[in-house]
Parts: structure tokens; C-alpha cells; sequence
């Protein structure tokens, strides 16, 4: 394995990932027990405010989940020179688990029902419905936020894209163990973390004019100012997926698709970067 892959590999970003998303949905069961999708910013508000230790069960779930989203990718990284050792079929399933993690992510910060929630949901929402055939059904499926609610998003953030997710990663994460001894200090700082810093809620703010999206969707918020929404939310993410599920170190290909994959991500940060100092 080149040294590209030791970065990476070699930190057991795997197991970590792992470890964050179980004290994700563990801290996701309580959250979810308390919440309704009927009265979301109510119940987010009674959660944090009346229910004991509410808001450090919310923000628990919240930065576990960003945890181990942030792990997931950069194991992804590392798993960059080892794809030729996948089916190509595994390498693909792998591939799709990327923009259902996000999905995972992106509908748990919806589900707040706070200013900035609700309005990357109909962000999401617009998108959607902007392209051509299949973007009507696909919203139905995942959000249709405007003749539903939250209730879609509910069920398919604790149901629909959790199962989806899981048969997709299957055959890679049951190679897995992880013991929670090896990792007592990464399990404490993320305990310890989420007790010091709050889980974003923002109430509704009256004349805001800017509301940023979460973290992992900056860059594309900041493509939608520059491009039409079937462009920047929808063509320009599938390039790298594309990318990622051809990516292969036995093709003579693999550099030149290595490098767009690099470039795509420099300057998506780029643009992460730009959009987070407005």
C-alpha cells in the first residue's frame, strides 16, 4: 500500500466510524423517543428545556453522527488504493453509501424544524423538484416536506435510509470489531465533547436574510449561486460519485481519475471555505 493509503488506513478511521455511529443511534433512541414529527420545533424545544438531560442526549446524537460521517470519509480515503481488491459490484454498493450517509446526516439536521432545518429542507425540496422525470418521485419518496411535513423525513431517517445504508456497507463493515477497551478515548471525547458544546437550534429569526446550510452541504450552497440547480445539486456531486465507483489502481485510467477526485474535493473545500465566511 503506498503511503497515501498508510495516512489513512493505518489510523483505523473504520473502526472509529463505527464507534461513532453506535453511540449515535443509542443517543438517537432517546432523542427519538421524545420526538414528534408533527410538532418538530416543539419537540426539539421541550427536549432540550424540560426533558432531563435532553439537550446533552440531542447534542450527544448530533456530534456523534457528524463524527462519524467525518471518520466514514476519510476511511473512504484510505480505502482509495485497496478498491481493485473489491467486486466491482462491492466497490460500487461502497460508493452509494457516501450519498446515503449524507442523506442520513442532512434529514437529522432537517428534523430540528429550527429556521435554518426547515429552510434546507425546502432548499433540498427545490432542488429536487427542479429535475427533469425523476425529481417529483424522489422527492415524494424523501422529503415532500411541503404536503407532509416532517413525517417523511422522520421515517426515513430512522428507518428508510438507516436500513438502505446498512445493506449497502454490510458486506464491508462485518469484516469489523470494535472494541470499545481500545477505544475508551475516543469514546470519553466524544461523551466529554457533547457535554460543553450545545447541539446547533436556532429559533425562528425574524428579517434573516442568509441562513447557512450544514457544514458538508457549504459547497454546494455556494455552487448554487454560480449555477442552475440541476447543475450544482445534482450533476456536479454525481461526477465524483462517478469518479469514486470507477476508481480502480489496475486501470491505466487511475491516476488521471485520482487526481479529478482530488481536484473535485480541493475545491469543493474551496468553496466550503468561501461559503462559511459569508
Amino acid at each position: 500500500m503506498s503511503k497515501f493509503g498508510d495516512i489513512f488506513c493505518s489510523i483505523r478511521w473504520g473502526e472509529y466510524s463505527l464507534l461513532a455511529l453506535y453511540i449515535s443511534v443509542l443517543s438517537g433512541l432517546v432523542v427519538g423517543y421524545q420526538y414528534d414529527p408533527a410538532a418538530p420545533f416543539y419537540s426539539v424545544s421541550t427536549l432540550d428545556m424540560l426533558v432531563p438531560f435532553g439537550e446533552y442526549f440531542r447534542s450527544l446524537h448530533f456530534y456523534s453522527s457528524q463524527f462519524f460521517f467525518l471518520f466514514c470519509v476519510l476511511h473512504v480515503i484510505g480505502t482509495f488504493d485497496a478498491a481493485q481488491n473489491f467486486t466491482r459490484k462491492q466497490w460500487i454498493l461502497l460508493t452509494a453509501t457516501l450519498p446515503v450517509t449524507i442523506l442520513l446526516l442532512f434529514t437529522g439536521y432537517v428534523l430540528r424544524g429550527d429556521s435554518t432545518g426547515y429552510s434546507a429542507g425546502m432548499i433540498a425540496e427545490a432542488i429536487l423538484l427542479d429535475l427533469p422525470l425523476i425529481g417529483q418521485p424522489i422527492n415524494d419518496l424523501l422529503f415532500s416536506i411541503s404536503d407532509n411535513g416532517m413525517k417523511r423525513i422522520y421515517v426515513n431517517h430512522i428507518i428508510g435510509l438507516s436500513i438502505l445504508g446498512g445493506w449497502l456497507a454490510w458486506s464491508h463493515v462485518k469484516k469489523y470489531r470494535v472494541p470499545f477497551s481500545r477505544h475508551i478515548i475516543l469514546t470519553l471525547g466524544i461523551i466529554i465533547f457533547s457535554i460543553f458544546v450545545a447541539a446547533p437550534f436556532e429559533p425562528d429569526h425574524l428579517g434573516v436574510t442568509y441562513i447557512s446550510g450544514p457544514w458538508f452541504f457549504l459547497g454546494l450552497q455556494e455552487l448554487l449561486r454560480y449555477f442552475p440547480p440541476m447543475i450544482a445539486g445534482f450533476i456536479i456531486p454525481l461526477t465524483l460519485l462517478v469518479a469514486i465507483a470507477l476508481l480502480n489502481k489496475t486501470d491505466r485510467y487511475y491516476r488521471a481519475v485520482l487526481l479529478f477526485i482530488i481536484c473535485w474535493l480541493l475545491g469543493y473545500a474551496f468553496l466550503t471555505g468561501i461559503a462559511y465566511m459569508r
